[in-house]
């Protein structure tokens, strides 16, 4: 029988995982408590040997760390799969896993809707300064310090998505339900958006950023996404305009985004994700019209089961039909 490694613990599919892989692999934990550990039983005749394909989460980073190129290559010789659990997969090295001939899912659709109300909070938090009101009514002070003139309303605004997947699409969805107009931007048009979903190319880029009032991010964190929201960018953004991030915080330029704060030209920010977490930068403290949450996009117990047990399913398909139904892009290209 098949052999398959957990590289985290399961908190929500534990019942649904046995069901899952009955009859079907046998399911080993990982139980190496460091890296260098892990590292020396992936070698043949470790514990770790024959096993053929992997399901991991982030709380293996606390173990084993990132699967890095360096962690890729020490797998074993017999692995062909790594199910990753989550949409974002920056934490897997998937070039280095293409270069050994392993194959690598994630979790996308699972975190659509979570996500997606987590953007809608943010959005609607920093157009109405509803963060710094709580945090002052926490402390006695009722609404002394709000400025009703720096607040505004959802209804007839502008919002900009930066990449159309599930996630956008979705918040696209909640927020014409104010309704706003609502624009995208992607690589190409999305099949999947509505005729009411306004696409701008690349070409055309500008001309989006100059009408927005919110900027929503959506896009994966890439060699080639990391700084795609620059100094630039942020600048073409009418002046006023919000930035909400649920994405990666790399992907945004942190030092242009609160340079813009400083001066004005950014309305405010709702951000979910940071460059370096756990750590947050603490100028974004200073910011009144910041709404910030500790990346927990995804953090609710009918998501999390979601996402595990996909990400399972996906592993079961793999050892089952060689294959999966969220095969990360980069082996299409």
């Amino acid at each position: 029988m098949p052999r398959v490694l957990l590289c985290g613990e399961l908190r929500w599919a534990e019942e649904e995982c046995k069901e899952i892989f009955r009859g079907i692999a046998e399911v080993v934990r990982l139980e190496s408590p460091s890296r260098a550990e892990f590292l020396a039983d992936c070698k043949p005749g470790g514990k770790y040997d024959a096993v053929v394909g992997i399901y991991r989460n982030n709380l293996s980073i606390g173990y084993i760390d990132v699967f890095d190129k360096e962690l890729v290559e020490h797998l074993p010789l017999s692995l062909k799969w790594i199910a990753h659990q989550g949409a974002g997969y920056d934490k897997v090295d998937v070039q280095a896993c293409k270069a050994r001939g392993i194959t690598v899912s994630n979790t996308p659709g699972a975190v659509d809707d979570a996500t997606a109300t987590t953007a809608l909070y943010l959005m609607i938090s920093a157009l109405r300064h509803f963060a710094h009101a709580e945090q002052t009514l926490r402390v006695g002070r009722w609404k002394s310090s709000h400025k009703a003139g720096d607040a505004h309303d959802l209804t007839g605004r502008t919002l900009a998505i930066l990449g159309l997947g599930g996630i956008g699409l979705r918040l696209a969805e909640l927020a014409r339900s104010f309704p706003m107009r609502i624009m995208y931007h992607a690589r190409s048009r999305n099949p999947r958006g509505p005729a009411w979903c306004e696409y701008f190319g690349a070409d055309r880029l500008d001309e989006m950023l100059a009408q927005a009032d919110v900027l929503s991010i959506h896009i994966p964190l890439r060699s080639d996404t990391a700084g795609f929201v620059d100094e630039r960018m942020i600048r073409k953004l009418k002046k006023g305009a919000v930035i909400v991030n649920t994405a990666r915080g790399k992907v945004v330029d942190e030092d242009a985004m609160i340079r813009a704060l400083e001066d004005g030209h950014l309305g405010g920010v709702g951000l979910d994700v940071y460059p370096n977490e756990p750590k947050v930068n603490s100028r974004l403290f200073e910011f009144p019209n910041a709404t910030l949450l500790p990346h927990m996009g995804a953090a609710t117990g009918d998501t999390m089961k979601k996402m595990e047990v996909r990400a399972l399913t996906n592993l079961r398909d793999f050892v089952v039909h060689g294959q999966c139904a969220d095969i990360v892009p980069e082996h299409r290209q």
